[in-house]
């Protein structure tokens, strides 16, 4: 069946339920092994069918290796881990036939599927190498999207409110696109570079259409350089003027936006590769690649006693839809749907009651908060794409943070009762927003006697719990990658040894153990010529030396080197933060690492903290997204090559692009400022330059260090690197309470971190959402979960991110509003204006006096 007779099948008025027919025969057996194995009837069916060509030594060394690799994956089924222990471990366990068949069929899964039964509903167990990926197509289409979505989020990425178009969009739109080229371009064919192409290869495929959006993805993050440049050049922040030059501007862009693209090809063995590695957050893009070009639609049982019919397409088609229409309420008509803070309205100025369950400017305990799905998409991660186990680790860590922001608020620790309950920003000792520049010299230098005169830095409870909890999650991440995923990251080294003897032609993959326990596209995949490290390694070295360059050429009094440490922090983090993110969903983000070392190493220069920053924080974020990508490209079965190629050409675009529109913006009247045209007020570069006079030009010493006054925070330090021995111990000792493996340490300090700005309001109503998709409906409808759940995800996501854009340019830029009582009622009282426990005293500011700071 083509697609566009999948299209049209799907838009068809016929009954998308039917009434369960207990004879019907999709009743399959899943009873017998299936929800045991979490595997729908229709793979159950496949593996039986290959169940004769395991034996049980095979299936015991394909055991082995799987016990080996997902005994601490929390994705992995513990009760199916349990039965691999009693076949390994019980030597009457051969004459178990029900056990040995069940271990047959799992082995089966995992080298003939996959492990997760999200993956299994999503990707496809085969792949046909003949299928065209890098076509003209892809050229035409990704060019042009990364160029004009590159554009715009550039050029918006000033204003304030921001307006951002998300992949999701490049890949909504690149379908029709596809489908007019497949229909007006001539089928001609040329030959270059030996090979013979056609200017149109047939039907407008899913591996095309996943590169295009794979270009997309790359292309729409803009580079954080324009961050560094806007502080720089702008007279009212450190004025100097070289940063105005084009080719300063480029060499910062191009240094660090392929550093973070080399350091994702040279960790692919550690992140991408491994079956454990899942990527959650990326399989809602998977899942609308498929709805458009699968060419099945399985009927499948689900709730309600109903048998659903309806197309992964058209239920997309339904729920974009839906959605798209709905947003327009909590986004623009009614936007009290989107703060739902209906306890404050009881009393609007309570500053107790408020500041408990404010959703604007309060903790948001309330237990409806929202009806407003984009809210809950605050933490970049999906709802409904995230594992339970994640989100109530989460949970968890928000639990604690919270009890801790209570605690602090309502005992004036480090005067924080003086200050709003839970802001991210900084404040002087007048309760008010802190003003560096009032402590700098005319040449951006920190001047101590202005220092003395003006005020200490104070941070809000909130913004002091999740300093702790900042801490405590990078130290936490390297104890658990160390104590978990030990296996794994040898498995990885040996992996990239043998690739390197193999290329200074001493040895090969002979003399290394078989791959037993990995799934089959990771063995798929094998069939294409991968891309060589030194690549990488070569796309790593050029950035690094243009990044090095931008730094010594141009006089920003800082040591070219500020490049190379920072890179040496994102080669230490890289691999395990890769794995956690590949687990959970949840990237570990080291903004504040790389300001805190930085800061101490480069005391008193904020331009080489916020170099530092870029090339430690910065390159290891995009190496998450870059390995994202190569990862979807993985599932898709594109060629290594081809994705290298569309990646590199799409991030050049994009790179050139982005600097060419901030070197403009820069020439634009009163850019950054309140009286801007457009709204183009920089609120992010505003944020920018304060963290960068806070660690850069005060420094961590004065905060942090001996004689700082927020020294005690960091015990977060000791506190995260005991979290996953604790847990390890724990487990040990009550090996029976199975719920323990599912507690992510790294999860619960990243919950805690979901503070200041945001609160409950943004989190709490994604912990039922979860629970019913994937606790409930996941285990009692697995071929109905696999089917529609991340559909669900990628159509409500898109169906926001349309409206948002309509709304933007429909309304918003000619200056429509909606001035009635429901889009006003969420920002009266204590949630307009942040109620604080304490008015500041008589003499005029709280804490020390002035000239006795430290």
């Amino acid at each position: 069946m083509s697609t566009e007779k999948e299209y049209e099948k799907g838009l068809e008025t016929e009954a998308d339920v039917k009434v369960l027919n207990p004879d019907d025969a999709l009743q399959h057996d899943e009873a017998a092994y299936g929800h045991e194995l979490e595997v729908t009837g229709e793979d159950l069916a496949d593996a039986e069918e290959r169940l004769a060509t395991m034996s049980l030594e095979r299936c015991r060394a394909i055991m082995k290796q799987v016990k080996e690799m997902h005994q601490h994956d929390q994705n992995f089924p513990a009760a199916t881990l349990a039965r691999i222990d009693t076949l390994l471990g019980d030597p009457d366990a051969a004459k178990d036939e029900s056990l040995v068949r069940e271990m047959k069929l799992e082995a089966l899964l995992v080298t003939e599927n996959s492990p997760y039964a999200e993956v299994r509903a999503l990707v496809e167990p085969h792949d046909d190498p003949a299928l065209p990926s890098l076509t003209l197509r892809v050229w035409i289409i990704g060019v042009l999207f990364s160029g004009i979505g590159a554009f715009v989020n550039q050029l918006f990425s000033v204003r304030q409110p921001s307006v951002y178009i998300y992949a999701a969009v490049a890949q909504l739109l690149a379908f029709p696109f596809g489908k007019l080229l497949e229909r007006t371009l001539p089928d001609k064919s040329f030959t270059l570079f030996g090979r013979q192409h056609s200017l149109n290869p047939g039907r407008f495929n899913n591996k095309e259409h996943m590169l295009i959006t794979i270009m997309a993805t790359v292309a729409f993050n803009t580079p954080y350089t324009s961050y560094i440049v806007f502080t720089q050049a702008l007279p009212f922040y450190f004025n100097q003027p070289y940063a105005y030059g084009f080719g300063y501007q480029i060499l910062g862009s191009l240094g660090s936006n392929f550093v973070g693209y080399g350091l994702a090809g040279l960790g692919r063995r550690f992140i991408v590769f491994p079956s454990f590695c899942v990527w959650p957050s990326s399989l809602s893009t998977v899942a609308l690649n498929r709805a458009f070009h699968t060419e099945t639609n399985e009927p499948v049982p689900g709730p309600f006693g109903r048998i659903y019919t309806m197309s992964r397409l058209k239920f997309f088609l339904v729920a974009f839809t839906s959605m798209f229409v709905y947003w327009w309420f909590p986004g623009f008509i009614f936007e009290a749907l989107s703060y739902f803070n209906w306890i404050s309205w009881i009393a609007p100025n309570n500053m107790t009651l408020n500041n408990i369950v404010g959703g604007v400017n309060g903790l948001g305990l309330n237990p409806i908060p929202t009806w407003d799905f984009n809210n809950l998409t605050a933490f970049t991660w999906l709802p409904l794409t995230i594992p339970t186990f994640s989100i109530m680790s989460q949970f968890i860590g928000m639990w604690f943070a919270f009890f801790m922001i209570v605690a602090f608020y309502w005992t004036n620790t480090y005067y924080s009762s003086y200050l709003p309950i839970n802001s991210n920003h900084i404040f002087d000792n007048t309760g008010t927003a802190y003003n560096v520049s009032l402590i700098l010299t005319d040449d951006g230098l920190f001047d101590n006697d202005k220092y003395q005169q003006y005020s200490e830095p104070y941070m809000a409870a909130g913004n002091l719990t999740i300093y702790f909890w900042f801490f405590a999650i990078y130290a936490c991440t390297i104890s658990y990658a160390l104590l978990n995923h030990r296996y794994e990251l040898m498995h990885g080294f040996k992996g990239l040894w043998r690739e390197v003897k193999r290329a200074l032609k001493r040895g090969g993959d002979e003399d290394g153990e078989e791959n037993l326990a990995e799934d089959i596209h990771f063995r798929l995949m094998r069939v294409y010529k991968e891309v060589p490290e030194w690549w990488y390694g070569i796309v790593l070295a050029l950035a690094m030396i243009v990044g090095m360059v931008g730094v010594g050429v141009y006089p920003t009094n800082t040591t070219p080197v500020v490049v190379l440490y920072g890179i040496i922090m994102a080669l230490i983090f890289m691999i395990p933060v890769g794995m956690i993110y590949a687990v959970t969903g949840v990237q570990v983000t080291m903004n504040v690492l790389a300001e805190f070392i930085g800061g101490s190493f480069a005391a008193g220069n904020a331009l080489a903290v916020n170099y530092f920053k870029m090339y430690g924080y910065i390159t290891t974020a995009q190496a998450m997204y870059f390995s994202s990508d190569l990862k979807l490209a993985h599932y898709a079965k594109i060629p290594p090559r081809h994705t290298f190629a569309a990646q590199m050409v799409a991030t050049l675009i994009s790179t050139f692009i982005c600097t060419a529109v901030y070197n403009f913006q820069l020439g634009f009247a009163d850019i950054c400022t309140s009286d801007a045209a457009f709204q183009f007020t920089c609120p992010g570069e505003n944020t920018f330059f304060t963290a960068a006079v806070f660690w850069g030009t005060i420094g961590p010493k004065k905060l942090f260090g001996a004689t700082g006054r927020y020294k005690a925070l960091l015990a977060g330090f000791p506190v995260g690197f005991a979290m996953p021995f604790l847990l390890w111990g724990l487990q040990r000792a009550f090996p029976r309470q199975k719920w323990l493996r599912q507690i992510h340490p790294v999860m619960i300090c990243a919950g805690a971190l979901n503070w200041a700005p945001y609160n409950f309001m943004y989190f709490w109503p994604t912990v039922p959402l979860t629970l019913v998709s994937w606790v409930y409906v996941k285990r009692r409808y697995l071929a109905f979960w696999s089917k529609y759940n991340y559909v669900l995800a990628a159509a409500w996501s898109a169906g926001i991110a349309v409206a948002a854009v309509v709304i933007f340019f429909a309304v918003e830029i000619p200056g429509v509003e909606l001035d009635w009582w429901g889009n006003d009622v969420s920002f009266q009282g204590c949630e307009d204006s942040a109620c604080v426990r304490f008015e500041i005293p008589d003499i005029g500011y709280f804490g020390p006096a002035p000239g006795t700071f430290n």
